[in-house]
C-alpha cells in the first residue's frame, strides 16, 4: 500500500502527443504525483504498467489497437495473476458515453477533456483514499452491489451514492435517476441497472420503474382493480404483473 506521504507513481497513456504534454504539465503541479512514464498506445501502456508498477494510470479511451477499456481489463488481469493490487485507473477522455462501462471496470475516476487542475486534484484525492482502504473484489461493496454511480452533469461527471437514489425511470435508451429534486440521465438498460442495485434497498415495480423501498408509503388497488404503489411524495406507480409478487411480498401476501 502506498504511504499517504509518498507520491503516487503515475503513468500517462494517450495517443495524442499534445494531450500527453498537457497532462504532464498538470501532473507537474501536483506534489502528490511522481510521473514514471508515458505511453502512446494501449500495448505500450500494458507493457509499461507491468514493468513500472504504477500506483495511478491516467488512461485515454480512444487509442489505436488496444483501447483504454481493453487496457484496463488487461492490467487488472495481469495484477490478479501476480497477486498484486491493481493501479488506480482514471480515464481521461473527450467522451461522456463510456462512463458507465468505465466504472463497471472499477475505474477510480473519469475525467473529461480538457482537464482542469481542480478536477485533477479531486481525482487524485479519490485515488489516494481508495488506496488507503483494503481492496474490495471488483471494486464493489462486499455485497457485490454498486455503492455509487458517476453520471454526466453539464460538462462534468458527478458522484451519486446508490442509497440516495429515490427512483429510476426508463426513458427509451436512457435511465433517469431521481435524487431529491434533481435528476440525471445515464445510458444503460433498466435490466442491467437493476442487476447492479441491492434488492434489499430497491424494488422494480414496473418494466420502466425502480424505486427505493423506503419511498413506498403503501400498496393498494386503483378503481379498475389494478395494483399500484403510493410513494411518500404522493406519486402513484402502477405495479406490473411481472413484478406484482415481489411487491406483495413486502406486505407478506401471496399473488392471487
Amino acid at each position: 500500500m502506498t504511504d499517504s506521504a509518498t507520491p503516487l507513481r503515475t503513468l500517462i497513456a494517450d495517443d495524442e502527443p499534445l494531450a500527453i504534454e498537457r497532462m504532464q504539465i498538470l501532473c507537474s503541479n501536483q506534489p502528490r504525483l511522481a510521473l514514471v512514464g508515458t505511453a502512446s498506445d494501449g500495448e505500450a501502456a500494458i507493457r509499461m504498467a507491468g514493468v513500472l508498477d504504477p500506483d495511478l494510470i491516467f488512461l485515454d479511451i480512444a487509442m489505436p489497437g488496444e483501447d483504454g477499456m481493453s487496457v484496463a481489463r488487461q492490467i487488472a488481469e495481469d495484477c490478479a495473476a501476480k497477486g498484486k493490487r491493481p493501479p488506480g485507473i482514471v480515464f481521461v477522455t473527450a467522451f461522456e458515453a463510456f462512463a458507465v462501462e468505465a466504472f463497471d471496470l472499477s475505474a477510480t475516476d473519469y475525467l473529461l477533456k480538457p482537464v482542469s487542475e481542480e478536477r485533477l486534484a479531486r481525482a487524485i484525492d479519490r485515488v489516494a483514499q481508495h488506496r488507503a482502504q483494503p481492496p474490495a473484489p471488483g471494486g464493489r461493496a462486499a455485497s457485490g452491489y454498486a455503492e455509487e454511480f458517476w453520471v454526466p452533469s453539464r460538462s462534468s461527471l458527478v458522484r451519486i451514492a446508490a442509497r440516495d437514489i429515490d427512483r429510476i425511470d426508463a426513458e427509451r435508451d436512457y435511465m433517469r435517476l431521481s435524487v431529491g429534486d434533481r435528476s440525471y440521465l445515464i445510458h444503460q438498460t433498466i435490466t442491467a441497472l437493476e442487476a447492479r442495485l441491492d434488492p434489499s434497498i430497491f424494488i422494480r415495480l414496473h418494466r420502466s420503474v425502480i424505486v427505493r423501498r423506503d419511498r413506498i408509503a403503501g400498496l393498494g388497488h386503483d378503481r379498475a382493480g389494478a395494483w399500484q404503489a403510493e410513494l411518500v411524495d404522493g406519486e402513484v406507480v402502477r405495479i406490473g404483473r411481472t413484478h406484482l409478487q415481489a411487491a406483495k411480498a413486502m406486505i407478506g401476501r401471496a399473488t392471487t
